[in-house]
Parts: structure tokens; C-alpha cells; sequence
């Protein structure tokens, strides 16, 4: 079952959101020594890591694994990569191990070819997850568009069908740019919490028909389903049809 949380605008999302965050993860190093944490980029995906930022001191940031949901397969300081984005807002502030920091490749980075890309990221992911092979992160934060995908997760797509690999490289997105490398639903559902950070009226009708049990192919979001919890941070316009 879904758990909705209400704010009034953007900015009091983004700081709910980021409480959550830095709570699961403090807790996380309490249980294991160690947490991991998946980043969306976006406009509210930024805000909230903004957020986190503000009030994470109580965690160590060096024994935090951060991944990636997806990112364009653009050149690597392209203002459209989510790795920026998300070094912008968070990582270049906080005393992260760059080591633990689980970058998707660019387009002008080794390997230089998309599915090559996907492949290693893939790779890292199989690492990660050791002997166990289920890798399980402890947040996967999402963005949503107005359409409910989620990372390049696109309805009727390849990636909205896939049931067993955990990365993919998307070369048709419907959206711009058509390059992309994307976590599947499958590595999303590996996660103890799903948290999906979603503003705005104009999305307010995909809210309602993910969080009412859409069917995934259709909506994506709707197949965005955490271990543990699956919380939707919704601002007054993204909850409106609630």
C-alpha cells in the first residue's frame, strides 16, 4: 500500500522528502555501517537533494553507495545529465567517497557506446549486490513526468516490459534526447523505499491513475514499488485528483 504525503508547494515537499531521506539512511548506517541511495534529477528531484544536503549532517557520507536511476547519454558536462544536476545540488557539498559514487557513463566517456554503457553499469549494479545477486538499495528517489515515466521508463516501451535485467540502454525514448541508460522496474522493486517526489498540476492525473493500481505497461509509476514502503511526496497541484 502506497503512502501519500501531502505539502503545500515544492519547497515543503522537497524538505519532507529529504527528512525521510536522511532518516532511512542514518538508520541504515546504525543497522549495517553503510547505506545506499539512487538519485533522480529534475526540477523537484534537485529541490529535494537541496534539501538533503541542508539536513543530512547526520550522515556519513562516505559510507554512502550512490547510484543512478538513469541519466542521458549526452557529453559529460552536459546541463542535461543527471550526474551534474544531482553534483550541483548534493554531492559536490557533502564528504562522499568518490569511489562510492556509481556514475553512468557519458557519451564522451569510456566506453563511448550505449550499450556498452548499460552493460558495465549493469556490472556495477551485479558488484554491489555481492553473492546474494539481488542487489537491494535502501532509497530509489523518482521523479515522475506528466506521462508517469519514471528514470527512461516510458509506457509501451521495451524498458516499461522488461522482467529481468536490471539496466538497459534506451535508444528511442520519446522524449528528448533519444539516448538514455536506465535502471529497469525490476532494480527499482530491489529497494527497501520507493520515494517518488512529484509537483505540479499538470501530473496530477498521472498521480491519480498510478497511485489508483494502473496497469505499468500503461503507466509506468504504477509498477514503482518499494520493499519496505512506497511513498509519493505530492505538492497541493500533483494531488489535486486525489
Amino acid at each position: 500500500m502506497s503512502e501519500i504525503v501531502r505539502s503545500a508547494d515544492q519547497r515543503s515537499l522537497a524538505r519532507a522528502a529529504a527528512e525521510r531521506i536522511v532518516a532511512v539512511l542514518v538508520e541504515a548506517q546504525r543497522a549495517r555501517g553503510s547505506a545506499s541511495l539512487v538519485l533522480t534529477g529534475g526540477g523537484t528531484g534537485v529541490a529535494t537533494l537541496t534539501a538533503v544536503r541542508d539536513l543530512g549532517g547526520d550522515v556519513d557520507w562516505s559510507a554512502v553507495d550512490v547510484f543512478y536511476g538513469d541519466d542521458r547519454f549526452l557529453p559529460e558536462g552536459d546541463p542535461e545529465r543527471n550526474h551534474r544536476q544531482t553534483r550541483e545540488a548534493l554531492l559536490d557539498h557533502v564528504d562522499v567517497d568518490p569511489a562510492r559514487v556509481h556514475v553512468m557513463a557519458a557519451s564522451d566517456t569510456p566506453p563511448g557506446d550505449i550499450v556498452a554503457a548499460a552493460a558495465a553499469y549493469h556490472q556495477t549494479i551485479a558488484a554491489f549486490a555481492g553473492p546474494s545477486g539481488e542487489p537491494t538499495f535502501d532509497v530509489h528517489l523518482l521523479g515522475m513526468g506528466p506521462d508517469s515515466h519514471v528514470n527512461s521508463i516510458f509506457a509501451g516501451t521495451d524498458a516499461v516490459r522488461e522482467t529481468e535485467r536490471l539496466v538497459l540502454a534506451v535508444t528511442d525514448s520519446p522524449k528528448p534526447p533519444p539516448e538514455r541508460i536506465t535502471l529497469t522496474l525490476p532494480a527499482v522493486r530491489r529497494s527497501r523505499h520507493v520515494f517518488l517526489l512529484v509537483s505540479g498540476e499538470g501530473k496530477a492525473d498521472a498521480v491519480a491513475a498510478c497511485v489508483g493500481g494502473a496497469d505499468p505497461i500503461e503507466h509506468p509509476a504504477a509498477g514503482a514499488v518499494g520493499l519496505d514502503s512506497t511513498v509519493w511526496f505530492l505538492d497541493e497541484g500533483s494531488a489535486s485528483r486525489l
